[in-house]
């Protein structure tokens, strides 16, 4: 069943147009009375019935709210050192599929790429079509959000708000760390936040490190082998989900 993030009017109806209600008519060719699962921003999700298809919106109302939740237990969020080509798009989609919350791209010391403020927009809004995509593929009842660029000092403000803070530091693995991340994990409880900090394609410098762990963020590796700045957050991701939804 095809799945919607959306919104509803002041009936209760969910009201859907623009590139979803050209999915669903175009593509999908739906018609009255067909059953799509729509989802609204705060984290719920129904079983809709098609009611009514104008010449430019969907009209649905609820069958039946899902009880069951898709989302991991903790709120997880990746913030990745500005990387060059299309390698953010990847972590934004695939990191949506293993149930990231939030992305924060951040200009590192080592970013190759400039973020050109003029191209901020249609960037962003990019970045968010695919999340949002991404969400509704993997039955996700929420849609992650996905900030605009920040520097090393707002993604320390940022980190703030979370209870638990790590970095992904090359240099722990070279070294042979392996136990930090996973003790981590089993101090969190359900409901907790996490923030995770990757470097660009040439790492995170130490003064960055430094200051991160000055700041309260925990340096750790993953695993013995090194992985590419697109990777890593994947393995991280999937090292959650195993510990909090297949350890039960």
């Amino acid at each position: 069943m095809q799945r919607y993030f959306t919104n509803r009017d002041k009936d209760g109806r969910f009201i859907i147009a623009g590139d979803d209600f050209h999915h669903i008519t175009r593509v999908m060719r739906m018609k009255e009375g067909d059953s799509i699962i729509c989802a609204v921003r705060g984290g719920r999700s129904a079983v809709c019935r098609i009611e009514e298809i104008t010449d430019e919106q969907v009209i649905a109302e609820v069958v039946q709210w899902k009880e069951a939740s898709s989302e991991l237990p903790i709120k997880a969020a990746i913030a990745s050192g500005l990387p060059k080509g299309d390698k953010l798009e990847l972590i934004i989609q695939k990191g949506t599929e293993l149930g990231a919350s939030v992305f924060i791209p951040f200009t590192a010391a080592r970013s190759i790429v400039k973020w050109d403020e003029k191209k901020a927009g249609k960037k962003t809004e990019r970045w968010q079509k695919i999340a949002k995509e991404a969400a509704e593929q993997s039955h996700r009842d929420l849609q992650p959000d996905v900030l605009q660029p920040v520097s090393m000092k707002e993604l320390i403000d940022l980190g703030k708000g979370y209870d638990r803070k790590v970095i992904a530091y090359e240099e722990d693995a070279k070294d042979g760390e392996s136990s930090a991340f996973a003790s981590l994990l089993s101090g969190m409880e359900k409901g907790q936040s996490l923030l995770m900090v990757f470097g660009p394609e040439g790492g995170l410098s130490e003064k960055e490190v430094a200051l991160l762990k000055d700041n309260g963020f925990l340096s750790c590796g993953l695993g013995p082998r090194i992985l590419r700045t697109e990777t890593a957050p994947l393995y991280a991701l999937a090292a959650v989900s195993y510990h909090f939804e297949l350890m039960r």
